[in-house]
């Protein structure tokens, strides 16, 4: 027993690492499957041929996974949402069976001690899919999608633009969020602008897609974004965490495009500006062992760890905002994306320090006071100076995320990205 489900478990890793699987959810999963397969397979033939207890009903297991995971290897988009709804009570009918049978078989401790064990993780498993697949098929009734969504090279992002006026500010969520997040934000600078919020691919409302996403793909993104949406320019933009990499490497690429930038809490971009760092790492490489964990993650979602392990973010936010994120961070899209953004982290930062001046467009820097050092507040003043036209202001007591959550806090943002509308719409310098 101990054996063949050792033998299992190293099959399943062995082929998930395999240069010849494809570093995808549905191969990785479809490979595991398999290796969990032969383990099964050994337990039936070997029990049976060197036992006194032959434990002949391995073999229905070893049937189901191993044909499982060769229908994911061969057919996996097509039939994946299918069996987000078939596998569930297929995988806990099929534990029941197995507890049924082993009881009856199964005249040793390695019942308690090994095969217990396993099937209460694959009872868990089956629970825990039935109910994810459940919830995110009621959660897309519960959550519509306002605005619109805009093809952009073959993948539709979500746009939602409100408010009149000009300047347009452009609202870039920081790493993992989406348009949800700035349910304070928006709402106040639309009483005095028209603002936009999107969701990059894979969050929110937005479909994924293959491509890497470093801070010159999102920028590019954006852009085509705007222009197909016909959202005149040029922009406020406002970068919040990560969001600040990328509309600093947006103001660099398409400098007509932005006339003013409020970086709020941004990550520190590189220290210096090597354009040979500047390159986004390719997650679909077939030895990239990061693009294997992202698909690993995204079978996590599919079983309900994603969504219990951030059921409790976001809790500053009001419900609707805050049940939407927790809602669409807990899909297997989410989870693969997220962990490819911060892939990126080091072309993105790379990215973000090729813009080397601003001119004297409008910038504030905005800095979380209760989450800060040394060394981030030497970059965050290093950011202010990329302006002759720079306030860099330091709210006391802010946390990170408060900065765009907590509603004290939020109001200090929205007070930044406001002078900085003004200061473009009347070509006077910011409040100092």
């Amino acid at each position: 027993m101990a054996g063949s489900l050792a033998t299992g478990l190293f099959a399943a890793v062995l082929l998930v690492l395999a240069p010849f699987v494809s570093p995808d959810e549905n191969h990785v999963t479809g490979a595991a499957l398999c290796g969990f397969a032969v383990g099964w397979a050994m337990l039936a033939v070997l029990s049976t041929r060197y036992t006194d207890q032959p434990q002949r009903w391995a073999a229905l297991p070893a049937l189901v996974m191993g044909v499982s995971g060769v229908l994911l290897l061969a057919f996996g988009d097509s039939l994946r949402p299918v069996l987000n709804w078939v596998w569930p009570p297929v995988l806990l009918a099929l534990v029941i069976w197995i507890y049924l049978q082993a009881r009856r078989q199964l005249h040793s401790r390695t019942r308690f001690w090994l095969l217990y064990p396993v099937l209460a993780v694959l009872a868990l498993a089956a629970i825990g899919g039935g109910y994810e697949t459940v919830r995110e098929h009621a959660d897309a009734a519960a959550y519509p999608m306002t605005g619109q969504l805009v093809d952009v090279d073959g993948h539709r992002v979500h746009l939602n633009c409100t408010g009149s006026g000009s300047p347009t500010v452009v609202l870039q969520p920081g790493g993992g969020d989406f348009s949800s997040v700035w349910a304070r934000i928006a709402p106040a600078v639309a009483a005095h602008t028209r603002v936009c919020v999107y969701d990059r691919p894979g969050r929110g409302w937005s479909d994924p897609t293959d491509s890497p996403q470093d801070a010159t793909q999102v920028a590019t993104d954006l852009h085509t974004l705007l222009q197909r949406a016909h959202v005149p320019g040029p922009y406020v933009l406002a970068g919040h965490s990560f969001g600040g990499l990328y509309v600093l490497t947006h103001a660099d690429r398409f400098p007509d495009d932005v006339a003013g930038l409020v970086l709020i809490d941004a990550t520190n971009p590189a220290t210096q500006a090597v354009s040979a760092n500047a390159r986004a790492y390719d997650p679909g490489s077939n030895d990239a062992a990061t693009s294997r964990v992202a698909a690993l993650a995204a079978a996590a979602a599919r079983v309900g760890l994603v969504r219990l392990v951030g059921s409790f973010g976001y809790g500053d936010l009001p419900p609707q905002p805050r049940d939407e994120i927790r809602a669409k961070t807990a899909t297997a899209a989410y989870a693969s994306g997220w962990i490819d953004e911060f892939v990126q982290a080091n072309a993105s930062g790379a990215e973000a320090a090729m813009l080397t001046g601003f001119g004297a467009k409008p910038l504030v820097v905005l800095t979380a006071g209760a989450e800060t050092d040394p060394t981030h507040d030497a970059a965050q003043n290093k950011l202010a100076t990329l302006s002759t036209d720079s306030s860099h202001r330091v709210v006391t007591g802010a946390r990170h995320i408060a900065l765009i959550t907590d509603e004290r806090y939020a109001k200090a943002t929205t007070q930044a990205i406001l002078d900085v509308v003004s200061s473009v719409r009347t070509n006077q310098p910011l409040p100092k």
